[in-house]
């Protein structure tokens, strides 16, 4: 979740407020790649995976998710909609790009944040494809990839304590999105547009 806030943030100011070069080309590129699925890319980061190591680790779980488009699209919306009045004042006060986007600009993007922070959480959290394919020790698994292991194909299954463990595995959920949903409302309501 950290690593996507920061890309996204970043990013996000970059298409923005730069201006340069094929900068529209690039961020419709970072939108296309949502069109992408997972699964077409997950034999070549597989294999790539392998030849560095990063089987049965949890790094190759979370590298491929420390860059999120749909951050990247909220953060940009919600700066586009930030008076630049904001980024002159401070360059007159002697900032440059760096200061003015920590400064300035970053406190201002708490709902853009927050509603990044909740979406990364919940789709990583419930992810259970890339753990499955990824992770192979069973002390390692996540949680839902735990919960699959737990029900036995072969025999019965304790299906009380499954529906248990589902419950608790749905209370982080529960309560990012509780405790966020303010975020949640503030920063989609904000970022649809000038």
């Amino acid at each position: 979740v950290t690593a996507v806030l920061v890309t996204s943030s970043v990013a996000g100011y970059v298409f923005a407020r730069k201006v340069f070069f094929g900068k529209d080309a690039l961020f419709l590129f970072v939108l296309a790649s949502t069109m992408v699925p997972f699964t077409m890319l997950l034999i070549p980061l597989y294999l790539q995976f392998i030849d560095i190591g990063f089987t049965n680790n949890y790094v190759a779980i979370a590298l491929p998710t420390a860059v999120s488009a749909y951050g990247i699209f909220l953060c940009r919306q919600f700066i586009r909609g930030i008076p630049r009045e904001l980024d002159e004042a401070a360059r007159i006060d002697g900032c440059g790009h760096w200061r003015i986007f920590s400064r300035v600009l970053l406190p201002l993007m708490g709902p853009a944040l927050g509603t990044t922070a909740i979406f990364t959480f919940i789709w990583t959290w419930s992810d259970f494809f890339s753990s499955l394919i990824y992770l192979t020790d069973p002390d390692m698994f996540t949680v839902p990839v735990a919960l699959r292991a737990f029900v036995d194909a072969t025999s019965e299954s304790n299906w009380g304590s499954l529906f248990a463990m589902s419950i608790v595995t749905l209370l982080p959920v529960f309560i990012a999105f509780v405790l966020g949903q303010k975020f949640l409302v503030k920063g989609i309501a904000t970022t649809g547009g000038k």
